[in-house]
């Protein structure tokens, strides 16, 4: 290779390197969720769930695996609303474990056995006392069964660590 062409070539890195721009420290506004219900749209809250949520730029996002109602022992609790209330129980742990809060949880995934009208009043019981205001985007999906006999309920979910 020519002497010219490295020089070009080295010039080019050099020029390239310097054109990337720095990022500065997000501040704590930038690193929180952003909820979106559209007034144009059916208000979704009553029901324990928002209609859209915008993560950050910057930020880790971790994708929590299915919960459902077994407790410590792996044990299944004996019926719905016992389960669902141990699954956000081992949620809420899950997130601990990663140093997140509630807030932080942008997008749930809920995963019910057998669904029928019912159930909605325990579901929606219970994710508004585990996020309060800052209601997740979610999704339910009525399944016929899950992946452990007696499974009635598992709840996914992501969240945005700091």
């Amino acid at each position: 290779m020519s002497r010219t062409i490295k020089h070009v070539l080295i010039g080019g890195v050099i020029i390239m390197t310097m054109a990337v721009p720095t990022v500065a420290p997000a501040n704590e506004k930038d690193r929180k969720l952003t909820i979106v219900n559209p007034q144009t749209l059916y208000d979704p809250t009553p029901n324990g769930y928002s209609t859209a949520v915008i993560m950050p730029r910057e930020g880790r996002v971790a994708y929590i695996s299915g919960q459902g109602g077994q407790d410590g022992t792996g044990a299944l609790l004996p019926d719905f609303a016992a389960q669902v209330k141990q699954g956000y129980a081992n949620l809420r742990a899950a997130l601990d474990a990663l140093g997140a809060r509630t807030d932080q949880v942008a997008k749930l995934t809920v995963f019910v056995v057998d669904h029928d009208m019912s159930k909605l009043g325990v579901l929606t019981k219970s994710v508004k006392e585990m996020f309060g205001e800052a209601l997740p985007a979610q999704t339910l999906i009525p399944v016929p069964k899950l992946a452990v006999d007696g499974m009635l309920f598992e709840v996914e979910a992501v969240a945005l660590l700091d």
